[in-house]
């Protein structure tokens, strides 16, 4: 799906654990503040290429959806996640996201954040898709608002990010209804 600039959104694949670690290495710092702490082998192929292959049977098993960002064909530059997909009477999912920091603030995360969530609700029939940002994250928190999510909540010491346990400002979006910028 062409997300302009440029930018593809395409399915991950079995053989992108190469440019994934390309892509973390790059943005390692930059991603840092956001993430778990990270061993060093995180950032090499043999790594990602296991993680790829966990996140596909993940996605074949019907419990996520895993997207990648890519610059042309090839560079990966970003990812969008749906993780814990739960159906039965909650058809939820958790969303998550990062893109390049070369390429931060120029609305590609919107737009790609835009497109999964069409894609949760036509293509996977989801509800509701939540995500969590840290309470400082005011981009990414721009971001949900942007594309129609509300905050619902602050959950203290939600997730444990760059070796500490910190709040979260909670988010959801209802599928079903119009997107409301800012909600």
């Amino acid at each position: 799906m062409d997300l302009g600039d440029g930018i593809l959104l395409r399915p991950l694949l079995p053989g992108d654990g190469a440019e994934l670690a390309a892509a973390y290495t790059r943005n390692r710092d930059h991603l840092a503040p956001w993430e778990p702490l990270r061993r060093e082998d995180y950032f090499t192929a043999a790594h990602q290429d296991r993680l790829v292959a966990r996140t596909l049977q993940a996605v074949a098993d019907g419990r996520s959806a895993a997207y990648v960002l890519t610059h042309g064909e090839r560079r990966i530059v970003g990812r969008v996640n749906l993780s814990d997909i739960v159906r039965g009477a909650f058809w939820s999912t958790h969303l998550g996201y990062w893109v390049d920091g070369a390429l931060a603030g120029r609305g590609i995360m919107r737009r790609a954040v835009s497109a999964v969530c069409g894609l949760a609700r036509d293509d996977l029939g989801l509800h509701r898709v939540q995500a969590a940002t840290l309470v400082h994250n005011a981009a990414s928190q721009r971001v949900l608002h942007a594309t129609g999510f509300a905050e619902i909540g602050r959950a203290p010491r939600y997730l444990r990010i760059a070796g500490r346990w910190q709040d979260h400002l909670l988010f959801q979006r209802i599928l079903e209804d119009p997107v409301v910028p800012g909600s």
